[in-house]
């Protein structure tokens, strides 16, 4: 492969592909070899094996006439069918499935790349940060490797004209903002070297926020949603 960045369209379209089988063997054994040095790329494919599971659900099992192959070779290729069976069948019927199969990948893929981040697939610490009705929830898993805060919102939003912005408690120390939630679902805080090790036995506060955040460097308004940070 070039040197080039991978432009993520396409991994979304290969990471389908691979996850059909539909790779040809040059192409699948490099495929292979970037998905065990990226994470992401496997979090891709995961999505699509996900995808793809529930495609015949609702499709009943049937067993065709043991005949039905060789009439629908006869129809295609007439009496020279079975000289040109293995090549003909294989081109015809498997790029027919690939082309299908490639155009709704084609349809969906920027579904997945609108989704925003990813979650880290190995956390090193967890939490989910709810109000007591459940009103408000978010979800948040910590990439040690990236210093990255993954945080998800599951329900919820902020008031008109405000924000939801997201607190670091630990212990008795004041609590330090990790920035705004954004109006997005899923989004990414880096958190700060002198803030991971507080991650650890920390907790996570979300409060009701003046349009940008707390003006203060404190929260302002009520807190709205608590949650402990655990070990993963």
């Amino acid at each position: 492969m070039s040197g080039t960045t991978p432009d993520p369209n396409d991994d979304v379209v290969l990471a389908g592909e691979y996850t059909l089988s539909l790779l040809p063997e040059e192409e699948l054994a490099a495929f292979e070899a970037r998905l065990a040095s990226e994470p992401a790329l496997r979090r891709i494919c995961a999505i699509w094996a996900e995808e793809f599971s529930g495609f015949a659900d609702d499709v009943k099992p049937v067993t065709p006439p043991e005949d039905v192959q060789t009439r629908v070779e006869m129809r295609l290729f007439g009496e020279s069918a079975p000289e040109r069976r293995t090549g003909l069948w294989q081109r015809f019927g498997l790029t027919g499935l690939a082309v299908a199969v490639l155009a709704v990948l084609l349809f969906v893929s920027s579904d997945f790349l609108d989704q925003g981040p990813l979650p880290p697939e190995t956390p090193a610490y967890t939490a989910e940060v709810a109000a007591e009705d459940r009103s408000l929830v978010v979800e948040a898993a910590y990439d040690a490797e990236n210093a990255e805060l993954y945080v998800e919102r599951l329900a919820g939003e902020a008031a008109e004209g405000r924000s939801l912005e997201l607190w670091l408690i630990a212990g008795e120390n004041a609590p330090v903002s990790l920035g705004v939630l954004p109006p997005d679902e899923r989004a990414l805080f880096t958190v700060t070297p002198e803030l991971q090790e507080a991650l650890s036995g920390g907790v996570l506060a979300i409060s009701d926020e003046p349009e940008g955040g707390s003006p203060t460097g404190a929260p302002t308004g009520a807190v709205l949603a608590t949650g402990p940070i655990t070990d993963a």
